[in-house]
């Protein structure tokens, strides 16, 4: 990509996405500038050859494509901030703020500028993030581009922008429940006798395998149960004793609040 990119509010998707933009030579450190109120947090970032700037303004008018990806509660701010910055016929923006419509942004920044709207989720730290995208004015060139970009660090997929916020319960949001079942997981392994460590890792890895299961065979969770479930046996006794206290449902009624919320997080007026 011969473009140069400015990421604004440097926190840990931007430094993540990055990282992986260089990492798979998809563009070179100096042609991204990381933005952030206090630069000394960029050190490393700035040894290992990007730009580095505490200046949003100038950020976005040496780029071409720009990264919001502060706060939600910062938007607002930044937007009037770099808004004179805008060119409309040069500039690709990119969100990543939950919450936050393609359209909001343009009303700040300009009704010409091409918007796309991303949910990564904390697993771009290690390149496995579900990224999901949507856009209702971008070119399906910028559109390719910016699907190039966020595989780098994972997988994506396009979405109808409506569902945004519910892609982010899902997939952001839905780190945490993945990760809190895995916790529960080996808890249980702590009370039938496995030292934490190593109902840990057991808990961790059968999450794993369970997961590349269905990505590798493309199959459908039920048909993987069934697998390890038999008449009278063990894994459909204890499937069943988690159902009776409401494991699915539990889990379906924190996403949908989880959804509900995120799509409160960002107000014009915030």
């Amino acid at each position: 990509m011969n473009k140069k990119i400015a990421i604004i509010g440097s926190g840990n998707i931007g430094l993540s996405l990055a990282k992986g933009l260089v990492k798979a030579n998809f563009a070179e450190a100096a042609d991204i500038t990381l933005t952030r109120r206090n630069t000394d947090h960029l050190k490393t970032f700035a040894e290992a050859g990007f730009s580095v700037s505490s200046n949003n303004k100038q950020a976005v008018v040496d780029a071409d494509v720009v990264i919001l990806a502060v706060l939600p509660q910062q938007l607002n701010t930044v937007l009037d901030e770099i808004q004179t910055s805008i060119v409309q016929a040069k500039h690709l923006v990119i969100s990543v703020i939950s919450g936050v419509s393609c359209a909001a942004v343009r009303e700040k920044l300009g009704e010409g500028v091409e918007v796309v709207r991303v949910m990564p989720n904390t697993a771009i730290a290690i390149g496995q993030s579900m990224t999901c995208m949507a856009s209702d004015n971008a070119s399906a060139e910028n559109i390719a581009d910016v699907t190039k970009m966020f595989e780098t660090v994972g997988s994506v997929i396009k979405i109808n922008e409506d569902l945004m916020t519910s892609a982010t319960a899902l997939c952001a949001c839905g780190i945490a429940f993945f990760l809190r079942a895995i916790r529960a997981a080996s808890q249980g392994g702590v009370e039938i006798g496995f030292h934490a460590d190593e109902a840990l890792k057991m808990a961790v890895q059968t999450a794993k395998g369970a997961a590349d299961l269905l990505l590798l065979h493309g199959t459908h969770p039920e048909s993987e149960i069934d697998k390890v479930t038999s008449p009278k046996g063990c894994t459909i006794a204890g499937l069943n004793e988690m159902e009776h206290n409401g494991f699915s449902s539990s889990l379906i009624k924190g996403i949908k609040l989880s959804a509900l919320k995120a799509g409160n997080l960002y107000t014009k007026e915030g």
